[in-house]
Order: C-alpha cells, then sequence, then structure tokens
C-alpha cells in the first residue's frame, strides 16, 4: 500500500480553487460540516500506485486574518490539523493580488504548491508568466492549470509528494521584513513568547507576533486565555500601534499588507510577467464600462432581475404543476385506501398535502438557484454588489448582502434558509448579524403563495402591480431595520468594499449543475423534513379537542330538520333539492368554523385576539399566522381550513379567494395590516434554527421577537391610520 498524505486545497473566492479539487477528487468528493459550524468541509481523495492524498477544499479565503468564519476555518485547519501540504490555487489573471494568500501561508511555515489557474486566459491577454522564475524565486514549486478542463491537477500532486520527501515533515516559517517600525517589536515580542512558551505548541512564534500586531480577534480571544503575557503583548500592540498613527497616519496592519505587497511586487518585477501588449483592454473592462455604468448599470440589474423573476415562474410553473400533480395522486391514492376517519385525515391532510405544498416549489427554487449560480460563477453577482454597495451603505449593510437578501426572496420565490447560510460570505459580523435578521423580511417561494391568494382575492385586476409593490417594501423595510439594528444592538462602521471584480468567465454546465444540486439538496432536506413535522402538528392542533358529542348531534339535527322542511317549501322538486343543498353547505361552514373554534389552535386565536384585533387581524388570520410560523406555505392551508372550505375543494385557490373577497372584515387598512405583518413577523422555525448556527440562539431569539414586535408596530400604525383616513 502507497503512503498517506493529506492536503489542503486552498485559494481566493473565483480562482477554480474548488473545480481543481472537484477534478482531482471525482466521485470520492463528499461533503460534511467542521464541527459546531455550518461551513461545508468538502473532502476527497486522490490515489497512484505510490500514495493516496487525503484533500480537503477550504473555504474560499482573501487572507489568513480572522474577519468572517471562512479565513477563521482555514487557519485552523492549517494550524491544527497540520496538512503535509496546501495546494493554494491561483487566479494567474491577477497575480499579484492572488499571491497574498500564498505569502501569509509561507509565513505560518506550511508546505505550500502553488497552482497558476486559468492560463489560457493569460495567453489570451498576450501576458506570460515564467512560472520557472516565479518557483525560484518564492522558494516553492509552480504548476500551470486550467482547473475546468483538468489541465495540471497530476502535475501538482507530483509536486506533493516531492514536497514531502523533501519536508519530511518539517514546516519553515518565511520571515518577511516589515520595516524599521515594526521590525523591532516584532522581534522582541517574538522572544518574549517563546522565553514563556506562550501559545507556541500550536503557533510560530514570530507568525504570533505578526497575528497580535494585525489585532488578531481570535488570536487575542486565545491569548487571554492562555496566560498573563496576553496583557503585555497586547500593550505593546497598543504602544506601537499609536506610534504608527502618529508617524505613518495608518494602523499596523495596513502596513503589514503594504510590505506583503512589496514582497509579492518586488518578486514579480524580475521578469516573472511580460505583456505583448501593454496598452490592451481587457475585455471584462470593456463590458463592465455598461454593466456598471451608473445610470445604466442600474436599469439593466432590474431587468435581469425582473427575467430571472418571470422564467422562474413561468418555465417553473410546468414542471411544479407536475409535482402537485402527482402529490394530488398520491394522497388521492393512499386516500381511497384508508377508511374514513382520523389516521386518514391525518396521513393525507397532514402529512402528503404538508409535505406536497413545499415539495412543489422544488423546481421553481431549482430554476432560481441554477440562474443565480450561473450569473456567479459568470463573474456578474460581483457587479451587482459592487452597484448596490453605495446604497446599503446608506443603511449599514454592504454590498454583498444583496446576494441574501435575493437568495432570501428579493426576487419572489426564494428561501431564507440558504439566504442565511450565504451571509458567511460577509467579513463583518456585525453586518453579517444584521444581514442574518433583515434577509427573511424578503418575498419567499412560501409566502409568494400566500400573497398571490390575498392579492388575487383584493386585487384582481391589479395584481402584477400589487405584487411588484409588495416586493419593493419588504426591500425597504429590510434596508430601515437594518439601519436601526447599525444604529442600536450592532453599533460600528461600515466595512468598505473590498471585493475585487472577478473577470467574466463561461460557467461550465457541470459547475452550474453541482452547485446548483447543493443548493437544492439543502433546500429539500431541511425544508421538507421539518415541514413534515410542522403539518401534523397543525392537524392534530387545528382537529383536537373535537366538538363535544351534544354540538355535533345538534348540527345533524338542523340537517334533519332542514331535509324534513323541504317538503312544505314552495317550488319545483329541482329547485327545493338545490335550496336543501345550500342550507345543508351552510350548516356544515357553521359546524367547520364551530369545530375549529373549539380546537387548541381556535381557542389560541381567541387568546391573542386582544392584543391582535388592535392590529385589525380577523380570527382566521390568527390562527394562520400561528401556524405559519412553523413554515408561511402552511399560511394557505391554514386559511382554507379557516374557512371551512375543505368539503367543498380546498385546491381552487380562486374558490378561497372569493371567500375571502366575500368577508367584510377584510377592509383595506385589514388587508394591508395583514400584507405588512406576514412579509416582516418572525422567520419560520427551519430559518430560525439556521440563524442560530450561523450566529447563537440570542440572535435566533432576537430575529423572532425583534421582527414580530416590529411587524406587530407596522401593522397596528397602518391599520389605525387607515381607519382614522378611511
Amino acid at each position: 500500500m502507497g503512503k498517506e498524505y493529506f492536503v489542503a486545497v486552498s485559494g481566493q473566492p473565483n480562482c477554480g480553487k474548488s473545480t481543481m479539487f472537484n477534478a482531482l477528487t471525482g466521485a470520492t468528493a463528499r461533503v460534511g460540516n467542521y464541527p459546531g459550524i455550518t461551513v461545508d468541509r468538502t473532502e476527497g481523495r486522490y490515489c497512484t500506485p505510490e500514495f493516496c492524498a487525503n484533500l480537503v477544499d477550504l473555504p474560499g479565503t482573501y487572507s489568513l486574518t480572522s474577519y468572517s468564519m471562512e479565513e477563521v476555518v482555514a487557519r485552523d485547519v492549517i494550524v491544527d490539523e497540520k496538512p503535509d501540504v496546501v495546494i493554494n490555487m491561483l487566479d494567474a489573471t491577477s497575480l499579484e493580488r492572488s499571491l497574498y494568500l500564498a505569502v501569509q501561508f509561507m509565513e505560518i511555515g506550511v508546505p505550500v504548491v502553488l497552482g497558476l489557474n486559468m492560463m489560457d486566459e493569460v495567453r489570451k491577454k498576450g501576458i506570460r508568466i515564467d512560472t520557472k522564475k516565479l518557483s525560484d524565486l518564492m522558494g516553492v514549486p509552480v504548476i500551470e492549470c486550467i482547473a475546468r478542463r483538468g489541465v495540471g491537477k497530476d502535475e501538482l500532486m507530483e509536486s506533493v509528494q516531492k514536497v514531502v520527501e523533501e519536508t519530511k515533515g518539517e514546516w519553515n516559517p518565511v520571515n518577511i521584513s516589515y520595516g524599521h517600525d515594526l521590525d523591532p517589536v516584532i522581534e522582541e515580542m517574538t522572544s518574549m513568547i517563546k522565553e514563556n512558551e506562550f501559545m507556541t505548541d500550536r503557533y510560530d512564534p514570530h507568525w504570533l507576533a505578526v497575528k497580535y500586531l494585525e489585532e488578531d480577534e481570535i488570536v487575542m480571544k486565545n491569548g487571554r486565555k492562555a496566560g498573563p503575557l496576553a496583557e503585555q503583548l497586547e500593550e505593546k500592540v497598543q504602544k506601537v500601534s499609536e506610534h504608527i498613527q502618529k508617524t505613518l497616519n495608518t494602523y499596523p496592519e495596513a502596513v503589514l499588507a503594504d510590505y506583503r505587497y512589496g514582497f509579492i511586487n518586488s518578486i514579480l518585477k524580475q521578469g516573472v510577467i511580460s505583456r505583448e501588449d501593454d496598452l490592451r483592454f481587457d475585455f471584462s473592462d470593456k463590458i463592465d464600462l455598461v454593466l456598471t455604468h451608473k445610470f445604466l448599470g442600474p436599469v439593466i440589474m432590474l431587468l435581469i432581475m425582473y427575467g430571472m423573476f418571470y422564467i422562474t415562474f413561468n418555465v417553473g410553473a410546468v414542471p411544479q404543476g407536475w409535482v402537485e400533480n402527482g402529490f394530488a395522486w398520491f394522497s388521492n391514492t393512499v386516500g381511497s385506501l384508508l377508511p374514513d376517519g382520523l389516521l386518514k385525515s391525518m396521513v393525507t391532510s397532514g402529512v402528503i398535502d404538508g409535505v406536497g405544498a413545499v415539495m412543489g416549489f422544488t423546481p421553481l427554487i431549482l430554476i432560481m438557484f441554477a440562474m443565480l449560480v450561473f450569473l456567479e460563477d459568470l463573474g456578474y453577482m460581483a457587479r451587482v454588489s459592487y452597484m448596490v454597495d453605495r446604497v446599503f451603505r446608506s443603511f449599514g449593510l454592504h454590498g454583498m448582502s444583496i446576494m441574501p437578501f435575493i437568495m432570501s426572496g428579493g426576487l419572489p420565490g426564494g428561501c431564507a434558509v440558504p439566504g442565511v447560510m450565504t451571509c458567511r460570505t460577509l467579513r463583518s459580523p456585525k453586518e453579517r448579524i444584521a444581514t442574518i435578521i433583515t434577509a427573511p423580511f424578503m418575498i419567499c417561494g412560501a409566502k409568494t403563495t400566500a400573497y398571490l391568494m390575498l392579492v388575487r382575492a383584493f386585487y384582481p385586476d391589479n395584481a402584477t402591480t400589487v405584487m411588484f409593490c409588495l416586493v419593493l417594501v419588504s426591500w425597504l423595510l429590510a434596508l430601515c431595520f437594518g439601519r436601526l439594528l447599525r444604529w442600536t444592538a450592532l453599533k460600528g462602521e461600515s466595512t468598505p468594499f473590498v471585493m475585487e471584480l472577478p473577470p467574466y468567465r463561461i460557467p461550465t454546465l457541470h459547475g452550474v449543475a453541482i452547485h446548483t444540486w447543493d443548493r437544492v439538496w439543502e433546500y429539500v432536506k431541511k425544508a421538507g423534513t421539518v415541514i413534515l413535522a410542522i403539518s401534523i402538528l397543525m392537524w392534530a392542533l387545528m382537529t383536537f379537542p373535537q366538538l363535544p358529542a351534544e354540538r355535533v348531534a345538534a348540527f345533524e339535527t338542523q340537517r334533519v330538520q332542514v331535509v324534513e322542511q323541504s317538503a312544505s317549501w314552495s317550488g319545483t322538486a329541482q329547485e327545493k333539492e338545490d335550496k336543501v343543498e345550500q342550507e345543508l353547505v351552510k350548516i356544515s361552514y357553521n359546524e367547520g368554523e364551530a369545530a375549529l373554534k373549539h380546537s387548541y389552535a381556535g381557542r389560541l386565536s381567541e387568546a391573542i385576539s386582544p392584543v391582535t384585533d388592535v392590529a385589525g387581524f380577523p380570527w382566521q388570520a390568527n390562527i394562520a399566522f400561528i401556524g405559519a410560523f412553523a413554515a408561511k406555505e402552511v399560511f394557505v392551508s391554514t386559511m382554507s381550513t379557516a374557512y371551512s372550505l375543505g368539503d367543498e375543494d380546498p385546491e381552487e385557490a380562486l374558490s378561497l379567494s372569493e371567500k375571502i373577497a366575500a368577508d367584510k372584515a377584510w377592509t383595506t387598512p385589514v388587508i394591508w395590516s395583514v400584507f405588512i405583518f406576514l412579509m416582516v413577523y418572525v422567520p419560520c422555525m427551519v430559518t430560525v434554527a439556521v440563524i442560530a448556527r450561523e450566529t447563537n440562539w440570542k440572535w435566533a431569539t432576537f430575529s423572532v421577537f425583534g421582527s414580530l414586535a416590529f411587524g406587530y408596530t407596522l401593522s397596528v400604525i397602518i391599520y389605525q391610520v387607515g381607519n382614522l383616513l378611511v
């Protein structure tokens, strides 16, 4: 059996790191989570007759300073799991920027192999890179690669084998000069760390001193737990920071970055890069003149977003119908096999219909995710973030917050679960939390079904305009609540927008398919299983306790009386039969309403009515909101049951809309009070659980009660002011 190596694959976002990882590992790749957090950990194997390598795909990161969860995870894998080699994939079209991460790996001391990706694009641009000279100057192997075609993968692993054999597990940190202001302090701090054996079991002393100068939060937090030396080191950092501020009007971290780039430039200027035509204008730059134009850019962005919205709902309508019809057939088939009673009701109404409501949206989610993944891989979503950054920054958020907003339903049909998970890309913890809390305000696919039902009932002639207005309102409320958070609980300066604009690249079908499937499966797995339990719970709450026998008997007596009295009615036999049917339907309606009000859900609705009456909510909406806390999809089915349409035809949305429209309790102030409350109040249970995993239970709890208070306040204002004006 050959030797076993542990190899980490790293790189900055959009460098082709994961593409190369997939090329290396193929079908052996498997996805899990890092312990205690939800950042994906993808692992796989690469084997030859001489050796086998266990590879881990590190999260994409720009540096090894703890600005984001991805950076912390990538660094912890290097420091704690000590891979034999790190394959650092670089975007060869932007070599200076890409080498910044490589230099930080070299400072830690881990053996490195550099993969220069996108060499085909480098040649198209008329750029030549002397990889041998770069390898000699950096002191590490450098391999030319084209990840999407698998070019260079075997050469990378051959270099890995050579590096492992040469280093024999020893790490040799590279110490860069950081100038006369910082070098003496770094040496002094390094000596103190060595003498006191301060966290030297985990970190290289020189690297640890540099991290202290960068004021790395995680390192400093660990240091305070490790011993009293932490206080002395922090005092030295404070003194040198004050000195740097006075003399250079900057801060140590900026100086460290400047010297790292200086180190990189000193290498690149030694004939590593040459151009056939220095005046050549990059193709991506030409496109950006239009797509990021001050006026044209936002217009094109809105048209693209509208196009995605149109395609999602129009193209997705056909497969969505197939899924819904499939569940309807399954429900009818199972229902025909089971005897009438509670078991049949639970299985068909509670289990199959509940899960089917969620799965019916899977085609829409798949289409939307596929388009978003395509735009991300193409490089366009980075431009969108760039364009909206100024607007978002004025509300205390970041340009990259737009992706979580879009994923959560900024284009109706999204889902807050992947939207919240997308917030991992935000570097600032406060901006990340503010985005996580506000992203569920967007109109997700579940809310869309409820709005379609309500809008169709109250605004049948202007449905498109009203839906478009609701989308705009959801964005506005999310931004406003984000601003409130950044003024109060999450005070702090906005993070500068430093995201690079990657060159445009046509995504591969394989890459889009893999990334889309990962997101769709996450949606199905997380949402579908939870909806099953919620649907059964809601069915039980709306079914038990059942009406007492004497009340059921009273309704049966009414039915008998109607049939008996019909003999004395005037009119033809057909007219009498129609009138009997109408009276029996009314009795069934009254019985259903009585049973619902008698149930636990009905009693809870009645208990909270003194509070909800101030916002104008009808009692049916009270019950629907209770169910929709678990999952917004439940709103429509609960309203259907609340209006006792189950015995008629619950699948006819128009019948439900007509019944709601005929209810005089729904005045204009009530309608918009319900609209806004449904938009803002309480993320669904799945989203709350994900928020807890991405932050903690304190913020997950706040997402429930904070949004509930915000939504209730808005609804009360709308209802009370609306009544004064109407």
